[in-house]
């Protein structure tokens, strides 16, 4: 995709760094934030999904505390975390009502998204929220995270929420212009690198991490939150958040920031994930009218064309779909575990409440889910 292209993006994901949402830590920096959520606001006339994942809880809470350091105690990260986070959410929806736009706060951890079935749980909601035409407001949730499930820094983040929603773009805002050939406050002649593959291992010798002290990013999570996203096909384009009509600019093609080329397709990126990423569970059997929808209309998965269930899965983790011989016809991650899915096998999904007790997705496998193999 050029940047000529990013016009026809459907799904976008901007992230928005401390430094700037901070004024560098003096305090939330009202007037930008202000602006970008009326950029931010003109996507969604334009139908255009977005996502946004937001830095600066910590150092929100830092300068409401009178903190002059960022923490190093994790409780202390945490408290600082919370206050914060309360003053964001205000800002952030006060604008957006604004332009008469919704936004939702999404907290996550690490675990949510590693763990299969709250993985699908994220999903579902994000997905719903944006169906509404709300935007998603999505910051890590420092408040409970510990060492060994936290993000390490929102780039990350922003990266596995493009992964998670299929986006098609993900734009991540800094106090840079973009990346250079090398550090510009110690190589005057360093040129900003405005186009780029995402694997080029030059990528690696300009990187370098962040110098703020506010956030835990830097150029070097930049470039691998770009590398994340690209393998669910997204592309990244790394700008200065303070220049004028930034988002605007970078939908409308404006060659800003750097550029940085996924280097491979959204639906091979996809199809290689589930095909490969991850463990096959168990096994559903399906009728040829099942098997039809799937190869010639692209539709999701209903349990009604299932014959039989094979194997012990739960809730978001990987079954194949094979015919009465065995051939495989596609795989997917599943809506229902093991025992449910063998209940409901046969049956319309206006069953469902009658013999599981409760309804959750009319779909077994939602299309978005299922890779034709």
């Amino acid at each position: 995709m050029s940047r000529t292209e990013f016009a026809k993006v459907k799904r976008v994901v901007v992230k928005i760094g401390s430094s700037l949402l901070t004024k560098g830590g003096l305090g939330l920096d009202k007037a930008s934030i202000t602006t970008w959520v009326e950029q931010m606001a003109g996507l969604r006339g334009q139908s255009i999904d977005v996502i946004l994942v937001s830095s600066g809880s910590v150092a929100e809470g830092m300068c409401r505390l009178g903190m002059k350091t960022r923490p190093k105690v994790l409780h202390e990260l945490q408290a600082a975390a919370s206050v914060g986070q309360m003053g964001l959410v205000r800002v952030f929806d006060d604008n957006f009502q604004q332009h008469n736009l919704h936004a939702a706060q999404v907290l996550l951890t690490h675990d949510d998204l590693s763990n299969r079935q709250r993985y699908l749980n994220a999903r579902s909601t994000l997905l719903t929220l944006l169906k509404f035409g709300v935007v998603p407001v999505i910051n890590e949730n420092d408040a409970v995270a510990t060492e060994e499930i936290r993000f390490g820094d929102n780039d990350t983040l922003a990266a596995l929420v493009a992964n998670l929603v299929e986006a098609d773009l993900l734009i991540l805002l800094t106090d840079q212009s973009g990346l250079f050939t090398g550090d510009p406050s110690v190589y005057p002649d360093a040129e900003l690198i405005s186009e780029i593959s995402v694997n080029d291992q030059r990528l690696d010798i300009v990187a370098g991490e962040s110098r703020s002290g506010l956030g835990r990013g830097g150029m070097c999570t930049k470039v691998r939150a770009a590398r994340l996203a690209a393998r669910s096909g997204a592309a990244t384009v790394i700008a200065a958040g303070a220049a004028e009509n930034v988002i605007a600019s970078i939908i409308a093609g404006a060659e800003l920031g750097t550029y940085l080329l996924p280097d491979i397709e959204p639906l091979v990126a996809r199809k290689r994930w589930l095909a490969a990423q991850l463990q096959v569970k168990g096994l559903l059997v399906l009728d040829e009218g099942a098997i039809r929808m799937l190869k010639n209309e692209g539709k999701s998965l209903l349990a009604v064309g299932v014959k039989a269930v094979s194997g012990l899965f739960d809730r978001g983790e990987l079954v194949s779909c094979v015919d009465e011989a065995g051939f495989e016809i596609a795989r997917g991650l599943t809506n229902y575990g093991s025992a449910d899915a063998q209940l409901i096998a046969g049956k319309s999904s206006s069953q469902f409440e009658l013999i599981l007790g409760y309804f959750d997705d009319s779909e077994l496998i939602h299309r978005d889910n299922l890779v034709v193999i």
